[in-house]
């Protein structure tokens, strides 16, 4: 699965979750890194990413605009990049079932 970090989200998950998402990517190294969530929508769709962010502004998008790209949503509150890296390796067996499923839109992870 290609996830593409939102700007709410470290770059450096790129890399330290190369090992189970190694095509992943973060909206600043890709150009986007101030980029409106339309332009950061439209990269994802039409380069196979999907898109991770604590953002709901995509979660809701996901909801009127359907797929692609498909949307995990990071419903934390304020937690460090260590969480969020731990929490997406938990559910790295959820995301792939979740990048499987063709009616799937979106995927919340708490």
């Amino acid at each position: 699965m290609n996830l593409l970090f939102d700007q709410n989200l470290s770059h450096r998950l790129v890399r330290s979750l190369s090992d189970v998402f190694p095509n992943s990517n973060h909206v600043r190294n890709v150009g986007l890194g101030g980029a409106d969530d339309d332009a950061v929508w439209q990269y994802a769709a039409a380069e196979g990413f999907a898109i991770v962010s604590k953002d709901s502004d995509f979660h809701q998008r996901s909801f009127l605009r359907g797929h692609p790209p498909k949307v995990v949503w990071i419903r934390r509150g304020n937690c460090s990049t260590n969480e969020i890296e731990s929490l997406l390796r938990q559910h790295e067996a959820d995301l792939r079932t979740f990048e499987r499923d063709p009616d799937a839109s979106f995927l919340v992870l708490s």
